[in-house]
C-alpha cells in the first residue's frame, strides 16, 4: 500500500473519529411526551406533591414545577449513566469491562497509527477519538435499535393485556404470557418484570426498573396506566385499548415521518460521504495532487480542521433530520 493511501486511510479514520465523538456524546434528550407523562405520574405517586397545600396556587404550581424538574434531572442523569446505556442496548458487561475494551481500542489505533508512519500526535488524536467515540457510539446505536424493536411490538403487547383480562386473567398471568410468546427484546424485559414482581417487588416498582432500562414513552405510559388503575380502579381493558390505540398512531406518525423526511436523509448522506469520497477517488488517481496535505505542517493543519469542520457538519445534518414524536 503506497504512502498516500496510508495517509488518506490516516485522514478518513479521524474523520470517523471526530464524527463518532460528536454523535456519541450527544444523549437522546426527553420529549414532551415524557415531561407530559412524567408530570402525570409524578402527581400521583409523589408525596412532596400530594402535601403542597399551600394556600396560593402560584406558590403551589412553583412547588410542583421544583419536583418534577428535580424528578427530570435525577432521571436523566441516571440514563446517561453508562451502565443504564448497557443495560439499555442489551449487552451483558460491566461499565469497568467496557472501558477496558474501549482503552484497548484507543491503543491499537494508536499502535497502528504509528506503523502506517504516521505523527505520533496524530495517532494520538486517532486512538483517543476511536477509543472514546466508537465504543459509545457503538452503545448508542444497539440501544436505538433495541428501542425500535420493543416499541414494534409493544402495541401488540397491550392487546394481549385486553383480551386477557377480557377472558377473566390476572394482569399477573397476562404478563407472563406476553414474557413466554412475544419476540425479544420484549419478552426478555417482561421476564425480568414478572420475575421481579415474584421475589416481591410491587408491579410500580417492577414498572419503574423496567423503564429504566427501556426509557420510552410508550413504556411510561403503560406504567402510568398500570399504577394509576391499581390506585383508583377502573376498566383496566379500556384504558388499555384506548392505549392500543394511541401507540399504534404514534407507530404510524414515525413511519409517515420516515417517509417525508426521506429525502433529506439521502441528501445528507450524499453530502458528508462527499468529502472523503473525492479524497479517496483523486488519492487513487494522481496521487501527487494532495500530497501537499499530508506531508507540510499547512496542509495537515488545513485537512484537520477539514475534518473538524466536516464532523460538526455531519453532527448538524443528522440533528436536522432527526424527529421525535
Amino acid at each position: 500500500m503506497g504512502t498516500p493511501l496510508l495517509m488518506v486511510l490516516a485522514a478518513v479514520l479521524g474523520f470517523v473519529a471526530i464524527g463518532g465523538v460528536a454523535l456519541a456524546f450527544v444523549a437522546p434528550s426527553n420529549s414532551r411526551t415524557l415531561k407530559r407523562a412524567q408530570a402525570i405520574t409524578d402527581r400521583t405517586r409523589n408525596p412532596a406533591v400530594r402535601r403542597s397545600a399551600a394556600p396560593d396556587p402560584a406558590m403551589r404550581r412553583k412547588q410542583i414545577l421544583k419536583t418534577l424538574r428535580d424528578e427530570e434531572r435525577r432521571q436523566r442523569k441516571e440514563s446517561l449513566s453508562m451502565s443504564a446505556r448497557l443495560q439499555q442496548a442489551g449487552l451483558p458487561i460491566t461499565p469497568r469491562t467496557f472501558w477496558i475494551i474501549s482503552g484497548a481500542l484507543g491503543v491499537a489505533v494508536l499502535l497502528a497509527t504509528l506503523v502506517l508512519g504516521q505523527k505520533a500526535f496524530i495517532g494520538l488524536l486517532l486512538g483517543i477519538g476511536m477509543g472514546l467515540g466508537l465504543p459509545r457510539w457503538a452503545v448508542h446505536f444497539l440501544a436505538k435499535r433495541r428501542a425500535k424493536k420493543f416499541v414494534e411490538s409493544f402495541a401488540d403487547a397491550s392487546d394481549i393485556i385486553v383480551r386477557g383480562i377480557k377472558s377473566g386473567l390476572p394482569v399477573n398471568e397476562c404478563l407472563q404470557v406476553i414474557a413466554r410468546e412475544s419476540p425479544e427484546p420484549l419478552a426478555s424485559e417482561f421476564r425480568r418484570l414478572v420475575d421481579g414482581v415474584a421475589h416481591g417487588m410491587t408491579l410500580e416498582q417492577a414498572l419503574e426498573r423496567m423503564y429504566a432500562r427501556m426509557p420510552l414513552a410508550e413504556l411510561r405510559f403503560f406504567t402510568i396506566v398500570l399504577s394509576i388503575q391499581q390506585k383508583t380502579g377502573g376498566n383496566l381493558a379500556e384504558a388499555l385499548t384506548n392505549l392500543s390505540l394511541v401507540l399504534r398512531s404514534r407507530k404510524l406518525m414515525r413511519e409517515k415521518i420516515k417517509a417525508l423526511s426521506g429525502e433529506a436523509v439521502a441528501s445528507a448522506l450524499i453530502i458528508g460521504s462527499l468529502p472523503p469520497g473525492v479524497v479517496i477517488l483523486i488519492s487513487i488517481t494522481t496521487p501527487s495532487y494532495l500530497s501537499v496535505l499530508f506531508h507540510t505542517s499547512a496542509g495537515q493543519l488545513i485537512l484537520g480542521g477539514a475534518c473538524i469542520w466536516m464532523g460538526i457538519g455531519v453532527f448538524i445534518m443528522k440533528r436536522m433530520v432527526s424527529f421525535k414524536i
